[in-house]
């Protein structure tokens, strides 16, 4: 069982001896059991056996349906989700049925013009379409009243009224009766996203150019829109920051397409060639990247579309993986036949340019979630029970936090100590600020046990601030005022280790000596740290006229362990404690390699950080090894307040493979 069930598709895997005795339900009880990632993967193989395949999959939305179903008094309630805006499709509704359709975005002071527009559409017959309700939830307590109130014989036939708005517990139960309500979720996995896709258009639009590169530049901006979105369900490996990329997007991009080809002709012969580099251009910096915010996202969205969108889409037998080719039919029907029909129901993350492990975080993620609410929506029953009490436990937990706590440093001895290694050299000067930082953590630790404890046994008065204390340390979580001076940790054990961790470098240090190597992740200002690196190297190259700012940070991979380091390199320093998210590391060839299955981290061996002049970079010799610029972060969120810096790697890959896989370094996995 255990080779089994170490394997990628475990739901379908034989169990000996009892494979023909177990029915899919008994089947998801084992796999939920030992491979609790591929939980859902089974639970819909049951579902599909149980109730049909009809019931796990996707289902689209026919707009079309929705209109003969209505009437007046009966308005369409939109339920919105992230990256899901129908605005768009009811707008092209109202086109088709030649209807004028007036949208309003509600909030403060909307609700006069909401009204009249109602009123008019109650009498001509136009469509309303009312944005974001639950920012106008007024408004949809006296809709109700009127609907209620209305003369169904005065109102037009064709009126319909539109209503979007996200999910809000104070939204009236009434209007929600006598509603249609639809959700109009992103669909799950590629080939649900470019059939989402194609249904936004038609034989017409096919029909539109007689170029080769016309319907394979179709599906490629299809599949790139499905891309964009998927990749969000990984988490920061997909996307530091998740976009809502909507139909918007999509149609700006076809629109342009249009225009691009228009524009050089219809005939390839007279015409002039289509230029990928400006499609490629326009997607990734306008109309997809007008959302994106973050300088590395910026890079992955050019990095996608330069992978996908490029002159080979039009050879015959091209195809972007194994199941995913693109139809070269002129009929829109037989292109969906073709999606429906060959791209597999789970998408590797090969496809999204991913390793196959960042599955494993997205699916256990998702089975948590699930399982959760189907515990939280199971019947309750009390209880009771004897043993101590939870301000008992709070007490024992703070005397033990007090035991281990390190002592707060003498400020005077401080500086002594730093007189004597040499208090005006930048790092030193970083040593001092960290140590400030630091102080006030051990400071606020101390007096806040020590209240705690007072404030169990009577003697001072139970505030906001230690009551909130005193359930945090229950649950073993660092409570949100420590937190804020100190950094974020999943619970207390591990913030506590942190703290003793880092008052042993800092105060080795002081106390004695520079380290020979550094802990990275033991600094609230890693940034700073590596400023004062710089600032080191370029005093020591004053004579050769080195300016700060024009260095850069230089980095190379040692083949030691940190263990093996017991001097400093003899400019720049070692640092040690970065681990590898997306891949791992060659440590005999020194270069960057594909993670082994389910190795989630790889820690980094130690890493040279020195500084060098930028433009002055040694060019690259012949067969060498591609260099990979890796970002480096402080937490898994990433961030540009997390962001450190950018590492040099060796890879043979070209860069932009490890880009798409999503890979960084972080100084703390947690």
């Amino acid at each position: 069982i255990n080779a089994e069930y170490m394997g990628e598709s475990p739901e379908h895997a034989k169990i000996p001896d009892i494979d023909d005795r177990l029915d899919t339900f008994e089947r998801m009880l084992l796999v939920r059991a030992l491979r609790e990632d591929r939980t859902m993967l089974s639970a819909i193989d049951y579902i599909k056996a149980t109730l049909g395949n009809d019931y796990a999959e996707p289902q689209q939305l026919d707009l079309e349906a929705v209109v003969s179903e209505s009437h007046g008094l009966m308005p369409v309630v939109f339920l919105l989700s992230q990256g899901s805006d129908p605005t768009g499709q009811i707008e092209g509704l109202a086109k088709k049925h030649k209807k004028r359709i007036g949208a309003i975005s509600m909030g403060q002071g909307q609700e006069p013009a909401a009204h009249a527009m109602v009123q008019n559409g109650f009498l001509s017959g136009d469509w309303v379409l009312c944005q974001n309700c639950h920012l106008g939830l007024p408004f949809l307590r006296e809709l109700e009243e009127v609907l209620i109130k209305a003369d169904p014989t005065v109102i037009h036939d064709e009126f319909r009224m539109w209503l979007t708005s996200e999910p809000n517990p104070s939204f009236p139960i009434g209007l929600l009766q006598m509603s249609i309500k639809l959700t109009n979720e992103p669909p799950q996995g590629m080939r649900a996203g470019v059939l989402r896709s194609y249904s936004w258009m038609t034989q017409d639009v096919f029909d539109n150019f007689r170029r080769p590169e016309w319907r394979p530049l179709l599906f490629s901006i299809c599949f790139l829109h499905s891309i964009v979105q998927e990749r969000r369900k990984f988490g920061p490996i997909g996307w530091c920051i998740p976009y809502e990329y909507n139909f918007g997007d999509w149609n700006a991009s076809l629109q342009f397409v249009q225009n691009h080809l228009t524009t050089i002709g219809d005939d390839p012969k007279k015409g002039s060639p289509v230029s990928y580099d400006t499609i490629r251009y326009m997607v990734s910096e306008i109309q997809y990247g007008g959302r994106v915010t973050d300088d590395k996202d910026r890079i992955l969205l050019s990095t996608i579309t330069e992978v996908l969108i490029h002159p080979k889409i039009v050879t015959p037998d091209f195809a972007y993986s194994n199941g995913y080719v693109i139809p070269k039919f002129e009929e829109i029907v037989k292109h969906r036949d073709l999606i429906g029909a060959t791209m597999p129901e789970v998408d590797p993350p090969e496809v999204f340019g991913l390793n196959a492990n960042a599955d494993i975080p997205y699916r256990l993620r998702t089975a948590q979630q699930v399982l959760s609410t189907i515990l939280d929506i199971q019947p309750r029953s009390g209880g009771g029970g004897g043993g101590i009490t939870r301000e008992e436990q709070v007490v024992a937990t703070a005397d033990d936090l007090l035991r281990k706590l390190p002592p707060a440093w003498n400020r005077d001895h401080v500086k002594e100590c730093l007189v004597k290694i040499g208090h005006r050299q930048p790092l030193n000067i970083f040593a001092g600020q960290e140590v400030d930082r630091l102080q006030v953590v051990i400071i606020l630790v101390r007096r806040t046990l020590q209240d705690l404890k007072l404030a169990i046994a009577g003697t001072i008065i139970m505030s906001v601030e230690l009551q909130e204390a005193l359930d945090y340390l229950y649950d073993s979580r660092v409570p949100p005022r420590w937190v804020k001076v100190s950094w974020p940790a999943p619970n207390m054990g591990l913030w506590f280790a942190d703290v003793i961790k880092r008052h042993e470098q800092l105060n080795d240090w002081v106390t004695h000596d520079r380290p020979p190597k550094y802990w990275l992740t033991g600094f609230f200002n890693p940034q700073g740290f590596l400023t004062s690196v710089r600032q080191e190297v370029c005093r020591a190259h004053a004579r050769d006229g080195w300016s700060l700012d024009e260095m850069e940070t230089k980095t190379e991979v040692q083949k030691q362990e940190k263990q093996e380091i017991d001097r400093p390199p003899a400019e720049g320093v070692y640092i040690y404690g970065l681990f590898l998210e997306g891949c791992s590391w060659d440590k005999n060839r020194q270069k960057v390699k594909e993670a082994f299955q389910k190795e989630m981290f790889k820690e980094l061996p130690i890493l040279h950080v020195t500084g060098i002049e930028a433009g002055h970079r040694q060019p690259k010799p012949k067969g060498a090894l591609n260099k990979f610029r890796c970002p480096v972060y402080k937490y898994p969120t990433r961030n540009d307040i997390n962001w450190v810096f950018d590492c040099e790697l060796s890879c043979e890959e070209e860069p932009h493979h490890w880009i798409l896989r999503g890979c960084c370094l972080l100084c703390s996995v947690e």
